[in-house]
């Protein structure tokens, strides 16, 4: 949870972050989606598996009674920051949402990203729905941490994720595929996320970094 201004240590995050800014210009409505899951109830923040805020015409990201999204991150005081953390968290339930629909070209995910973040959102879905399955279980999110890019022009939002409750589910037959909690349940989510375009207030996701058996997360 601590919040820091991002420097040159973030190297091939940032470096690949510099050039999308440059090339998407704080917005983004490329085409694409992807997977993710967490758990655990947030302090200052509502949790959910709910919809996300209303208002700026957003749209449902709500998912099934059998999908649990917990989001257990410290809302920052800084309130550029903290509406960059909010839409990180929409884009993670947005891409569930997806998933649920079964639906790659899901408008919702598209909402909340551009550029590689839109692709990875769309090549998570179109895997669910080639496999048959959709999303069962509780998906938990913690240990957020927040950074301004260096040049003001962006934030990096990092958060780990605990996905050992969290499991697929035939769509045909209903059956729930579980599986024993082991080190690929943990997972670390590095997200840029671009500032609001003069006719939005969302912020965008335009790269995601995710990194398999997170052992900082456990």
């Amino acid at each position: 949870m601590a919040r820091r201004a991002l420097t040159t240590t973030a190297t091939a995050f940032a470096a690949a972050a510099a050039l999308l800014l440059t090339a998407c210009g704080g917005s983004g409505d490329d085409k694409s989606s992807d997977d993710i899951k967490g758990a655990s109830d947030g302090s200052s923040r509502p949790s959910a598996s709910a919809s996300g805020p209303a208002g700026d015409d957003r749209p449902d990201v709500s998912v099934p009674k059998d999908l649990k999204l917990v989001f257990d991150f410290d809302k920052p005081s800084d309130a550029k920051q903290a509406a960059a953390l909010s839409d990180a968290e929409n884009y993670v339930r947005a891409l569930k949402h997806g998933i649920a629909a079964q639906d790659p070209d899901d408008p919702a995910y598209r909402f909340y990203s551009g550029a590689q973040a839109t692709q990875y959102a769309k090549s998570q879905i179109e895997a669910w729905v080639k496999g048959g399955w959709t999303v069962y279980g509780t998906d938990k999110y913690y240990d957020e941490d927040v950074a301004a890019m260096s040049d003001g022009k962006g934030v990096v939002v990092s958060f780990c994720r605990n996905q050992a409750k969290s499991y697929s589910k035939d769509i045909k037959t209903g059956k729930v595929h579980y599986t024993e909690e082991s080190a690929d349940s943990y997972q670390k989510f590095r997200l840029l996320m671009v500032p609001p375009s003069a006719d939005s207030a969302v912020w965008r996701t335009v790269t995601i970094e995710v990194l398999g058996k997170a052992q900082e997360c456990r």
